[in-house]
């Protein structure tokens, strides 16, 4: 108890919790740890609440080989593939997100990158979005260059998201088709072009939280704000489809401790929410600012309608 008091007071006078903290941290008692995460969180972020929601905007036929991702076209998953939606499709999805509440809306397509002429086709859409709604827009397209960003900013893209995934040393278990390097590059000229990023990683993947700990490490190193959090829901056919789940206890724990090392961040409970038996409730009342709500690329998620009404009962004011 007195271990987590003195590193909260450390953080509230502007120092930062070192790897060596964080690892001993993790071992503290999971109550007054999640307690003291929630005091962290509404002394540097108060009760505001980020959801956002997601299309699937084209889905499948990856040729990446993420262990994890159903997507991805070396396993025999079974998901409905398709090429990149409509304008009028897209905007039909962000139109029910925004009818149901929502303010934050990402168009996420699968593939390394997408080529230039589904660039110009991404971008014409979010042009139409800026015009038909007030939605903040943000987009999900993989490993693209300067120009590109450029591109997206121009239509009217606030936010790129690319997941780092992981630590630098446990990545290449899980993928080789692409490096750790590549994605620390494309935040970096999302960001060198006027973009916000948003990048977290996947828990359960069988890292240590030693890797748990060296991602919140880099993510701070490259002032990430918003912080995606997922939970491996293991999919049959990929190589990770006997993968036990994680517990809730050791969701919450990682959460706590997401939040001693990223105090100002909005730490997002993503994909894998839907197998927490609260829905994440005690994650959003132990450090947890910012979730995805609706349905994920290619599992079932929470309803903006329930995630509204939970909110309201913690007391957030969803933005």
């Amino acid at each position: 108890m007195q271990q987590i008091t003195q590193l909260k007071e450390k953080i509230y006078h502007g120092q930062t919790v070192t790897k060596e903290e964080a690892l001993a941290l993790y071992k503290a008692p999971l109550a007054p740890l999640t307690a003291a995460a929630d005091e962290i969180r509404r002394r540097f972020c108060g009760n505001r609440f980020d959801l956002c929601a997601i299309v699937n905007a084209k889905s499948g036929r990856c040729g990446e080989d993420c262990k994890f991702c159903a997507q991805s076209s070396r396993y025999p998953t079974e998901i409905v593939a398709y090429p990149l939606l409509s304008q009028r499709e897209i905007i039909s999805a962000a139109n029910a997100e925004e009818q149901a509440g929502v303010k934050h809306f990402a168009v996420v397509t699968s593939g390394k990158s997408l080529p230039a002429r589904e660039i110009k086709k991404v971008c014409r859409s979010i042009e139409a979005l800026k015009k038909e709604t007030s939605l903040v827009l943000c987009a999900s397209l993989g490993l693209l260059s300067d120009a590109q960003f450029k591109q997206l900013k121009a239509a009217g893209i606030t936010r790129i998201h690319n997941n780092l995934e992981t630590s630098r040393r446990f990545f290449p278990q899980i993928c080789t088709s692409h490096s750790y390097d590549d994605k620390i590059k494309t935040i970096s000229a999302a960001r060198r072009n006027g973009l916000e990023v948003c990048s977290g990683g996947i828990f359960g993947l069988g890292e240590t939280v030693e890797d748990r700990v060296e991602l919140a490490l880099t993510l701070r190193e490259l002032e990430v704000k918003s912080v995606p959090l997922n939970i491996l829901e293991p999919i049959p056919g990929t190589p990770l489809e006997t993968v036990t789940l994680l517990s809730e206890e050791e969701v919450r724990r990682m959460v706590a401790v997401f939040r001693f090392l990223l105090p100002a961040a909005l730490l997002r409970l993503a994909g894998g929410r839907g197998n927490l038996k609260d829905k994440g409730r005690a994650c959003f009342s132990g450090g947890a600012n910012a979730a995805i709500t609706g349905d994920m690329l290619t599992t079932k998620g929470i309803s903006a309608a329930t995630d509204f009404e939970m909110l309201k009962e913690l007391g957030y004011e969803v933005s």
